[in-house]
């Protein structure tokens, strides 16, 4: 968009008194406003327009403002997004900010300070991107921007291998299907392979769970105008965007089987046909999907084709969970801590010595996602200290304010032999006994003798736990 334009910014609340009190205000200070009453028609705006700033309410219906929050940051992650909420918290602030919100106002506000705070980001946004890319900085070849792209980061030997299988794989044409639980970077190791490819075309995602069904065929295929009720325009589908790039399937298996069908034939033909016209079109594009789901079993319920797997997975690839990194999970949270740290302006910060226990230790559900959330929260909270703690990301007010799992959960123990599970079971009576070994011996139905005996032979091993210093 050039300097000059006026900044375009996209308003989403099904309050429409505020929406046009806003909207007033912000066209009298210069700004270009376009106001939707849901999130879902927010996803539909901003596919089809640049805009430099989203402000979004959190209540709405049918779509939250943390999903479309999510949406952002995966498919518009340089779109700085403002949250305005009725539900004023530092729970609701910190998750928030978890979910890709650069301010955060709650409701009432005056008018004229939200004015200041969306001039403030867009200047911040429009300055960034002067100092990453200053005019006279020479255009970069196509080795520069395989450089330059994405990093699918990690020093764990499955993330190289996987690494440099995506170098070799990217410069086919393709499809690529990866399969890993929620978090764990599935997007943005599509867009390390779009990187690598050196397709000239855009890189374009579209979470196809967040569709409502009914537009679903629409978002990938595009329609005419008067095709169907409520198509009051043209509207170009991701194929057709994505042509002479790639495109992201991002949770492919969510897709209707009657799409699916229409899915398979443009991966056929190389066509596509938008709804309520008379000819298809040939398109360029170069297809990377993904799931967390297991797609056998998918398959063998009839909700996803087995002929449209094995079309989309030409290149199957599976990302490992964050637990099965091993040292890559400090590796992350540092660069995390650099990356929120330039956002908000703070010096270096560095993650205490009980901190990286704990993160090592953690099982991560949410995987790289819920690791990244953590350390955002932590550099909020530890405001102007130059160290991160356990109590900075572990909060006692953050305790239940996610329904997923948001804190550091400990790694289960792994229990696989006999002897083992001896030790276990021991070792948890004496800790729920408070290290008194008589209530645990009588808990075990065992004598004190024999856990005295127990105990002296785990502390020649090497196996003694601190629950049991009692």
């Amino acid at each position: 968009m050039p300097e000059q334009a006026p900044p375009r910014v996209l308003l989403a609340d099904d309050e429409l008194p505020l929406r046009t009190v806003v909207s007033r205000v912000l066209t009298r200070r210069g700004f270009e406003v376009e106001s939707v009453g849901d999130a879902i028609e927010a996803v539909e705006r901003l596919r089809e327009k640049e805009f430099d700033l989203l402000l979004t309410d959190y209540q709405m219906p049918n779509m939250d403002g943390f999903e479309l929050l999510a949406h952002v940051r995966e498919n518009y992650p340089d779109l700085p997004a403002v949250m305005l909420t009725g539900h004023a918290s530092v729970q609701h602030a910190v998750m928030a900010m978890g979910n890709g919100a650069v301010d955060y106002l709650p409701k009432p506000f005056a008018v004229d300070a939200l004015a200041d705070r969306v001039r403030e980001q867009i200047d911040a946004r429009r300055e960034a991107r002067r100092e990453a890319a200053p005019a006279s900085k020479p255009k970069a070849s196509g080795a520069a921007k395989k450089k330059q792209g994405p990093r699918f980061v990690g020093e764990h030997p499955s993330i190289v291998r996987l690494r440099e299988l995506a170098e070799t794989v990217a410069r086919s044409q393709a499809p690529v299907f990866i399969h890993g639980e929620s978090g764990t970077g599935k997007e943005v190791l599509s867009r390390y392979l779009h990187e690598q490819s050196g397709r000239s075309g855009p890189f374009v995602a579209i979470n196809c769970a967040n569709l409502p069904r009914e537009l679903v065929e629409s978002a990938l295929f595009g329609h005419r105008k008067g095709s169907f009720t409520g198509a009051i325009d043209h509207h170009v589908g991701v194929f057709e965007e994505a042509d002479g790039g790639t495109l992201l399937l991002d949770e492919v298996t969510e897709v209707e089987p009657a799409v699916q069908a229409k899915l398979l034939r443009v991966l056929q033909e190389g066509e596509v046909q938008a709804v309520g016209t008379p000819k298809p079109k040939r398109v360029d594009v170069r297809v990377v999907a993904t799931t967390n789901r297991n797609v056998a079993e998918a398959i063998e319920t009839g909700q996803f084709r087995d002929d449209l797997y094995h079309r989309l997975a030409v290149f199957p690839v599976t990302i490992p969970p964050l637990r099965d990194r091993g040292d890559d999970v400090l590796l992350l949270a540092r660069r995390f801590v650099e990356k929120y740290c330039e956002l908000y302006g703070f010096g270096t910060k560095t993650l205490s010595d009980a901190l990286q226990a704990r993160l090592q230790d953690s099982d991560w559900p949410g995987n790289v996602r819920q690791l990244e959330n953590l350390i955002h929260r932590g550099v909020v909270l530890s405001a102007e200290r130059t160290e991160i703690d356990v109590s900075d990301v572990d909060h006692a007010l953050l305790a239940d304010a996610t329904a997923a799992p948001g804190g550091l959960a400990p790694r289960p123990r792994a229990v696989v032999t006999l002897d083992e599970m001896e030790r276990e079971m021991i070792l948890q009576a004496l800790e729920e006994s408070g290290g008194n070994q008589v209530q645990a011996a009588d808990r075990l139905g065992i004598s004190d003798r024999t856990i005295r005996n127990k105990l002296k032979r785990y502390r020649e091993e090497g196996f003694l736990d601190e629950r049991a210093a009692g």
